[in-house]
């Protein structure tokens, strides 16, 4: 048995299980618990997640949240709880202000102890005056009175990554001279202030918990700052759990670490805390099996463990395991490009790469997906992350499959990028594809190359085309399509392809990573070639190399671990290639007639492919059936377009 699958009681309520579903933004409903948000945490409750933290619920109209106090909330919070009712869950809220980090609806400045601005916003904040305080803390109360009222089973109040409860803990940015700041005990006034008014507005068996976290900035909130927080509430008994996190706005990598980090990475910084506390507590930190969790519980390091990015990728985690079919797990590769990277970009939603229906249960969950009503027979062509999404998803809808891959195994670009520094866990992803395509029946053909007419040959009723796409002949400059690479001979220019495709030539010592992507690609071939014992030079045409792992929290690490290798890694952004030479190349700003000449025994250029859609054309011109173009077939993207687009694709026949 498990310990992870025991129950646990805080409060009055009693936990089914100590697997937590942390609160995270979702933003599906935009600022209101909706039917869709609803039914995105009943499928983790139906899963088997013994507690879930809903996402941040703003407290006061200063500080905007991704769910707000409204008159809809009480009837929303009812209806979720009437929903998850049936599988014992437990339902806390979690109650937040933002402090500096947001910007009031209104325009005005934001709300915080000091003036000090958001390293994120940058404007500079209004101090609060003892009546803003007074507001905020009966705000906290108000809304954990609400929480009570709607049915929920307890409420957690956010004292960590930076916000406006951890911003009056940092002497970084509490610089007040009253009884607010100056010593630490000040300091800790105001969180003292808001347990004890939630704590009086709710009744004895609600229970009442707090998020801390060492906040990753120098002179910030570390163990010292926490350790008194926890010694403090509990003389008071204040609050009936805690929940040990990472990070802050200084450090947001480590508050959602990438698949660069261990499992239980936030473990050496949250243990330390666990151990003072008397009552239950709960940690995270990239645990995705429960077997990792166990552990946790086991060892006494905390009594719960937050599974969060592995319920976004598989809502029936802990059922599956129950039932012994821990290898169906779908599993998290903590790439954070679908989930944070999808809350904090341009879709402003949460999602998953591996999960296309994460955050579409509503209408498109996994049991939603159904059997065909006139089943037949498919064709996959191609073996790549898209190809495998649409094979399993056909298989599920009643189809005969049949999956033909030109290469010697499964997994198209992934075996390739799966070779690149810290990548490796790509194929956890293809791993389980493959493994269901043999659950489900799926006829797979490796080494078998086929063109139209193989297609029509075999007669399928509909074809999915999968077939990826391949290197430019000549490197295309994203931001200057119509400017011309001078390459003089023997030298060339390697793509990244090549490069991971082949052995590294003898005797090169230097390098050029041309990154006209913006993505995780450029930057981890110049780790390759650093491993490798390079000097590596990385330039970009745009404002930054790496651009794309801004949203995803991955930037910082990267960057952080290509510079340990000192001086053997430069990197220069807003530069172009101009000519490549044996043993060189020459290199200029975008804004200046300037030219520079480097040591680059090796060029590799990263930039744009072009879709391989040689059999669509084909199929095309012969009026083929059915024929759906997906993945990097269709456009070259990322591993989320092509998995999405599979899924849906296979959905449809």
């Amino acid at each position: 048995m498990l310990k992870v699958l025991e129950p646990l009681k805080i409060a009055g309520v009693t936990l089914p299980s100590r697997v937590v579903s942390t609160a995270h933004g979702t933003n599906i409903g935009a600022g209101r618990i909706t039917d869709e948000l609803i039914a995105y945490h009943h499928a983790r409750a139906r899963g088997g997640v013994g507690l879930i933290i809903l996402e941040i619920l703003s407290v006061h109209p200063t500080t905007p949240g991704t769910v707000m106090i409204d008159d809809t909330l009480l009837d929303a919070h009812r209806r979720l709880m009437a929903t998850v009712k049936p599988y014992g869950t437990a339902v806390f809220q979690q109650l937040w202000h933002a402090g500096h980090h947001a910007q009031p609806l209104d325009g005005s400045p934001p709300w915080a102890p000091s003036d000090v601005p958001s390293p994120m916003l940058g404007v500079v904040p209004v101090p609060m005056t003892q009546d803003m305080i007074d507001e905020v803390v009966a705000a906290y109360a108000d809304a954990a009175r609400r929480c009570e009222e709607g049915g929920l089973h307890g409420v957690e109040i956010h004292c960590a990554h930076g916000y406006l409860i951890q911003q009056f803990l940092s002497a970084n940015t509490n610089h007040r001279t009253d009884g607010y700041g100056g010593s630490l005990d000040n300091r800790c006034r105001f969180l003292l202030e808001v347990l004890r008014a939630v704590r009086g507005a709710v009744s004895p068996g609600f229970a009442v918990g707090m998020r801390l976290s060492p906040d990753g900035a120098v002179g910030g909130v570390g163990f010292t700052e926490n350790a008194r927080v926890i010694e403090l509430v509990e003389q008071e008994s204040l609050v009936d759990y805690v929940n040990v996190s990472l990070g802050s706005y200084y450090a947001l990598h480590k508050m959602i670490g990438g698949m660069a980090e261990p499992a239980g990475y936030e473990l050496p910084t949250s243990e330390p805390l666990t151990r003072l506390c008397s009552v239950p507590t709960l940690v995270m930190g990239r645990f995705r099996t429960l077997e990792e969790a166990d552990q946790v519980i086991r060892s006494g390091q905390a009594q719960m463990v937050g599974m969060t990015r592995a319920h976004i990728a598989d809502p029936n985690l802990v059922a599956k395991t129950r039932a012994g079919k821990a290898l169906e797990v779908r599993p998290c590769i903590a790439c954070n490009q679908g989930c944070v990277g999808n809350l904090m970009g341009p879709q402003r939603r949460v999602g998953c790469v591996v999960n296309p229906t994460a955050s579409r249960e509503l209408t498109h969950g996994e049991e939603a997906i159904g059997t065909s009503a006139s089943p037949g027979k498919v064709w996959v062509v191609g073996g790549g992350p898209a190809g495998l999404e649409a094979a399993r998803v056909a298989a599920l809808r009643g189809h005969k499959v049949t999956l033909v891959e030109a290469g010697q195994g499964l997994g198209g670009m992934m075996n390739l990028a799966s070779r690149l520094p810290t990548r490796y866990g790509l194929m956890d992803f293809v791993h389980w594809q493959e493994g269901e395509l043999e659950r489900l029946g799926v006829e797979v053909k490796l080494n078998t190359y086929v063109d139209g007419a193989d297609i029509l040959a075999a007669a399928p009723d509909a074809v999915i085309l999968a077939t990826g796409a391949l290197p430019r002949e000549t490197p295309l400059d994203r931001y200057g399509p119509g400017l011309k690479i001078g390459v003089e001979a023997p030298a060339r220019i390697w793509t990244s392809v090549e490069l991971l495709s082949a052995t590294l030539p003898q005797g090169v010592q230097s390098a050029l990573v041309v990154d006209d992507l913006g993505h995780y690609e450029a930057l981890g071939v110049a780790d390759y070639l650093l491993d490798k014992g390079l000097k590596v030079t990385v330039i970009t045409s745009g404002a930054a190399v790496g651009p794309e792992l801004e949203s995803a929290f991955l930037i910082e690490p990267t960057l952080e671990r290509l510079g340990l290798r000192g001086d053997r890694f430069t990197a220069l952004s807003r530069h172009r290639l101009l000519e490549v030479a044996p043993g060189r190349a020459t290199i200029a700003p975008v804004y200046s007639a300037s030219q520079q000449v480097i040591d680059a025994d090796l060029v590799v250029h990263v930039g744009p492919a072009s879709a391989n859609r040689d059999v669509f054309e084909e199929l095309s011109q012969a009026g083929a059936p059915t024929v759906c173009v997906v993945g990097d077939a269709l456009s070259p993207r990322g591993l989320q377009s092509a998995v999405r687009e599979g899924h849906f694709a296979a959905r449809g026949l």
